[in-house]
């Protein structure tokens, strides 16, 4: 494994690979990996010649200050992991904001249409014209073969789609399947913050979605919509330190491609439909999604 903290040395890399006809897998991350990212690396180390791993904590890409503050930063312990995975293939690109924004903050303003005005983004404004900023500079910088992005964040996926759409890049992209803990909770770099009465009780988001999927089967799209919002409002756990409960934020099921609200199962198209959820728990956002 090769550590890169500049650009230029990253294209200067990457132009090498190209003239040797390599091909180049892109894995973007915000660091603090975990087994899901691992999962993307090594899928990425198996269909390309060279892998190159960012670790950047994106600033524009948060409308909560306080969330980038508490984003945890793993650095060295996120390098010792990549170097586990493939050392002679992975090219491992931690910027500072300086490097990746030389000019200061970026004033590009992207436009997706309706993938990005259901769910996270009017909660969540100018997150996904941050992500598609930086996701762009990545692929300037690393030319990849292929692009690689977990389905947890699965908005994301439709939107980075989108702009590869926009800018015409022949880039593959390569949606990965959530890597779930073995109690079923989607791991995410954000479990860390939960406390530990919090993190036994996280789990229970996928067991509510999982038993959702079942309902599916005999049951409505606003009765299932509503039955998961319930069930997860009313769960708390109480013990002598912590009252914890779940604050739902939203829980919406659409077509699994444009990603428009369904009301009845038969509306989705081809791929079916997904519910997509976001929760709070101990001051923690946490996201999923299940598949119907």
């Amino acid at each position: 494994m090769k550590q890169i903290t500049q650009a230029a040395e990253l294209q200067a890399a990457v132009a090498t690979a190209k003239q040797q006809g390599l091909s180049i897998g892109l894995v973007p991350t915000m660091g603090a990996l975990h087994k899901g990212h691992l999962s993307l690396i090594s899928r990425a180390i198996k269909e390309n010649d060279i892998v190159v791993v960012s670790l950047f904590v994106n600033p524009i890409q948060f409308n909560n200050k306080e969330d980038l503050e508490k984003y945890p930063r793993t650095i060295d312990a996120d390098l010792q992991l990549i170097a586990t995975l493939g050392a002679d293939k992975i090219l491992a690109f931690t910027p500072s904001v300086d490097e990746m924004y030389p000019q200061g903050q970026p004033s590009e303003v992207y436009h997706f249409g309706p993938v990005e005005e259901v769910m996270e983004g009017p909660r969540r404004p100018g997150h996904f014209n941050g992500v598609a900023i930086v996701v762009r500079r990545l692929f300037d910088l690393a030319q990849p073969t292929r692009a690689y992005f977990g389905e947890k964040d699965y908005q994301q996926i439709a939107v980075i789609r989108a702009l590869l759409e926009q800018i015409k890049y022949p880039i593959e992209l390569v949606p990965c399947p959530i890597i779930r803990a073995d109690d079923g909770l989607a791991l995410s770099s954000r479990n860390m913050r939960l406390s530990p009465a919090a993190r036994a009780m996280a789990p229970a988001i996928n067991a509510t979605l999982e038993q959702a999927a079942e309902m599916a089967e005999y049951e409505e799209v606003d009765d299932v919509k509503e039955w998961v919002l319930d069930t997860l409002s009313t769960y708390h756990l109480v013990n002598a330190i912590e009252n914890l409960q779940f604050e739902p934020e939203y829980f919406e099921i659409v077509d699994a491609k444009t990603l428009q609200p369904i009301s009845e199962w038969n509306e989705a198209g081809d791929l079916g439909a997904v519910g997509c959820i976001a929760v709070w728990l101990d001051g923690v956002r946490l996201i999923d999604l299940v598949k119907f």
